[in-house]
């Protein structure tokens, strides 16, 4: 009896290939591929490498939209992460975006964590040390359970990974909805620090040239976790808790120093990480890149559990671990520096030169599949997409009576779980660690100096849902230019931004118009704001009982400082400053949360984005900031102009605003409504002429509307007072509401 004879495992048939997640024609073409029906190692391998999540193959058609180089783009869409330069003299910053959606539901405290791991590996795997987190969170309303369990989850797993790593989580969103009940979105960021000669690519060069797993020991947590998460959710999707893997994020914290180590050798020749599809997609994708082939030794791979056969092997997700070429006759020193991190270290192959990914046990080949057909030539689908009939219904804005207590209309709106401060959230992250965070959480960006000199990032992730429901193009315009203007707004230069682009089931023809519709929205943001797609992540059927999520494209900019002294922040700062409003109102409020959460419509067109205007935006804050002319600015979004005023309020400093408006819009549109391309600035009474002038050269309208004052929020419209509350009022129901709500 033969090694492959002895594990029992079944023949393969159609039925095991649909229940791993093949299509029948996927399957026919398979066979066809290989010319012979591949055994049930083989199987277990194509199916992932085919899964929604590894091959993108639905998706991939539209993402080649992308505008995705600059010359300050170092490496662009295709690595483990994306690579910009911060300045001329080598110093460069890797990001990513990435989605644990699925995991976070079936498990949130290991979902949620394992996804903060995962793309920490994704950045120093690239040779960058991470130095900042951020998440983008989406749940279902707090006012069910399961859901206020989910929230809590994530947010404590999220909080483990982060702080016993040491890296500062220091911003991100969150936001809830109903359409996220049973769904929620958890899109991790990391971003490190790397320089230009010093990075690191997933490559299998050099025949001969060892393989080497290191890092923490496999078992068998997480085996089909790829294919899990292409896949919608039911009533049984609980019962998949053993796809979830299980993270340790000391072991990580070793095997990023261990690496980082490794790193100033010149022992190693490639590096990827074993996320997605684990020893599956890490050995195929590095061969492929390099057009290579690799034999590995799958039972020389450090095991935790006994047992475990090759199919498991390759298909374990378990964390903490990476896989590398180094130079031949160096395996010794590579293992000397992993050893000294109480890591395993472990030569479980070598580089050939068929193209071949060839497995072995016991000395016998048990598995041989071309790597380039099934890294780089997944099946990739031209889905048939059609606007839905449904949207001229969706678009109709309905008519609502003005409330006649505008002021209470603003206390629920700074009580609604979107709007209301996430400080139950960030108290829970460590967002210190490494003394490099200049700008806390709750800022429009959060700012982090850089290796303790004055250059520094600024990062926003942002996404307003509703909108892309509504118009999938302006929605995918308006995410990338609100996070490119948050950006802006705290002084930094964006330059370059990643995506997570969460929608549902991309086989129904609107859902894939949602997402190709949105795909030409971002693209075209991108292009006019001269900031190109580095890196991303697609996550799709997300659908829960066949309820898709609304269409939620996440966007995290980042943007560079020459001089992070230059920041600009989100809070006004003292009394008797002059409150100008860049931009102008239009009382639009379709789409908006005031219409939602007041009047229960999700309706309207979504507002549209002018890019050129968002250009100009974006050139004068950058002005402004290096000129030192502005004391602190803020971007209205969510619940208008009253809400963006209250904000800037809510620093403790009992700073108040007194806002009269002269407008003949409607009251409720005009301090609620949601239209683009407006900023609040605080300006010292000595710069409002030079602020005025830059504005008038960057062809930007600008008025006074007011100036800060001492403990009151009062917006007027002409002769009639809107809101006059106090605030402290106003902030202690802002900063408590979910705080209450999670008791």
């Amino acid at each position: 009896m033969s090694v492959y004879e002895s594990f029992g495992f079944p023949e393969v048939t159609f039925e095991i290939a649909k229940g791993m997640g093949l299509s029948e024609g996927e399957f026919e073409g398979v066979k066809n591929l290989l010319g012979r029906t591949p055994n049930y190692i083989e199987l277990g391998v194509i199916s992932s490498m085919y899964s929604e999540h590894c091959s993108y193959k639905s998706s991939r058609v539209h993402l080649s939209k992308f505008p995705t180089e600059a010359p300050w783009v170092v490496q662009g869409p295709g690595e483990n992460a994306g690579v910009i330069s911060v300045d001329d003299e080598g110093l460069c910053v890797c990001f990513k975006v990435e989605s644990h959606n699925h995991p976070s539901f079936i498990e949130p405290f290991q979902g949620a964590a394992t996804g903060v791991g995962g793309i920490l590996r994704d950045v120093f795997t690239m040779g960058a040390r991470p130095v900042a987190a951020m998440n983008s969170l989406r749940f279902g309303r707090l006012d069910k359970p399961k859901n206020r369990q989910i929230f809590e989850g994530v947010v404590a797993g999220i909080s483990h990974y982060g702080n016993c790593f040491g890296v500062p989580t220091v911003g991100g969103e969150v936001y809830f909805n109903s359409c996220y009940d049973g769904n929620p979105l958890v899109n991790a960021f990391a971003l490190g620090v790397v320089q230009k000669d010093r990075i690191f690519l997933a490559k299998a060069e050099g025949v001969g040239n060892p393989v080497i797993y290191v890092g923490a020991k496999t078992g068998r947590d997480g085996i089909h976790g790829a294919t899990m998460a292409s896949e919608e959710f039911n009533e049984n999707s609980e019962s998949k808790r053993p796809n979830v893997q299980i993270g340790d994020p000391f072991k990580e914290k070793l095997l990023l120093e261990a690496c980082l180590e490794l790193m100033k050798t010149d022992y190693i020749v490639g590096i990827q990480d074993m996320g997605a599809a684990g020893l599956t997609s890490s050995s195929f994708e590095m061969a492929s890149k390099s057009g290579s082939g690799v034999r590995l030794d799958l039972d020389h791979v450090p095991m935790r559990e006994t047992g475990m056969n090759p199919y498991e092997v390759m298909l374990s997700e378990s964390q903490e671990r990476m896989l590398m070429v180094a130079k031949k006759g160096y395996e010794g020193k590579v293992k000397e520096i992993f050893d000294k991190w109480d890591l395993d270290a472990s030569v479980i192959g070598e580089v050939t030169d068929d193209g071949y990914v060839r497995l072995c046990w016991q000395g016998e080949e048990v598995a041989a599949l071309e790597a380039a057909p099934l890294a780089d030539e997944a099946p990739k689908y031209k889905r048939p997409y059609a606007r839905p009939d449904y949207m001229d219904e969706l678009q109709r804005l309905p008519k609502v009576e003005a409330p006649k207590d505008l002021q209470q209309v603003l206390v629920a709106l700074l009580t609604n779980e979107s709007i209301a401060s996430k400080n139950w959230v960030w108290t829970q992250y460590d967002h210190m660690v490494r003394v490099g965070t200049v700008q806390l959480p709750g800022s429009d960006a959060a700012v982090i100096r850089l290796n303790e000199s004055e250059k520094g990032v600024a990062i926003s992730s942002d996404c307003n849902s509703r909108y892309c429901l509504l118009n999938p193009f302006e929605g995918g315009k308006a995410a990338v230019a609100e996070s490119a203007r948050n950006v802006a707004v705290s002084g930094a230069r964006p330059r370059a931004l990643t995506n997570c682009l969460n929608f549902g089931n991309p086989e129904k023809s609107d859902i894939m118009w949602q997402f190709a519709t949105a795909v030409d929205g971002m693209a075209e943001a991108a292009r006019v704001l001269e900031t190109p797609v580095v890196s991303g992540n697609v996550s799709l059927y997300n659908e829960t009982e066949k309820k898709p999520i609304h269409p939620t494209p996440t966007i995290v900019m980042v943007g560079v400082f020459d001089d992070v002294t230059k920041r600009i922040g989100s809070y006004f700062t003292g009394m008797e400053s002059a409150v100008y409003l860049l931009g102008e109102n239009t009382g639009y409020i379709g789409g908006s949360e005031y219409l939602a959460s007041i009047h229960g419509y999700e309706r309207g067109d979504a507002p549209e984005v002018d890019l050129n205007r968002e250009k100009s935006i974006i050139d004068f804050m950058c002005e402004a900031a290096d000129k030192r002319l502005v004391k602190s600015a803020h971007d209205v979004s969510d619940g208008g102009l009253a809400v963006a005023l209250a904000e800037m309020c809510f620093n403790g400093e009992n700073i108040g605003v007194n806002v009269k408006l002269s407008s003949g819009i409607r009251d409720d549109a005009l301090i609620f409504g949601e239209n683009h391309g407006r900023v609040v600035l605080e300006i010292d009474v000595d710069n409002v002429q030079a602020v005025k002038k830059l504005a008038e050269k960057y062809n930007l309208p600008i008025e006074k509307i007011g100036r800060t004052c001492s403990g009151l929020i009062e917006i007027s419209n002409q002769t009639r007072k809107l809101i006059s509350m106090k605030v402290t009022d106003a902030e202690n129901i802002w900063k408590n509401s979910i705080g209450d709500r999670m008791k």
